[in-house]
């Protein structure tokens, strides 16, 4: 009895963490963007995005729709083709922009939270991003868009 447990107690553990290993970030395409209720061009419109770049976790697919998830947890279905590669961040949390990947390296300028950017290249905890015509390092903690 007690294996039986130990099958299942590491069954499940594995199993949600192959989940979320799968967890794989995309952008928007467009500007705008319908999300639907289920997976089908037929199913109702929940809501609409009207911000491209934005980066958003796919947590499910069904075909050729992905479901997905935002930094503010709203979720629903989107057509792959409205989608891309994900190369943005949303900054969670106030942080500062650098003109090297050190935090000893010059401040270049305060990102506010909520602000979406560009990322150029990241590397180890570090992503050179670009926000308006500025560009510096992050560090890649309290981001939304990366793994």
């Amino acid at each position: 009895m007690l294996r039986f447990f130990l099958i299942l107690i590491i069954f499940f553990f594995n199993s949600n963490l192959l989940a979320e290993e799968n967890d794989y970030f995309l952008m928007l395409k467009y500007n705008k963007v319908n999300v639907r209720y289920g997976p089908n061009k037929d199913d109702q419109i929940k809501f609409v995005y009207k911000k491209k770049y934005l980066p958003l976790k796919v947590i499910d697919r069904k075909e050729n729709f992905r479901k997905i998830i935002d930094h503010k947890n709203n979720n629903g279905w989107i057509h792959i083709s409205q989608l891309k590669p994900s190369k943005s961040l949303i900054i969670m949390d106030n942080k500062t922009l650098f003109k090297k990947n050190s935090i000893f390296s010059k401040p270049i300028i305060k990102l506010e939270k909520g602000k979406l950017v560009l990322i150029k290249k990241c590397k180890e905890s570090w992503c050179k991003i670009k926000t308006n015509k500025i560009t510096g390092w992050l560090r890649t903690e309290n981001v939304w868009g990366i793994n």
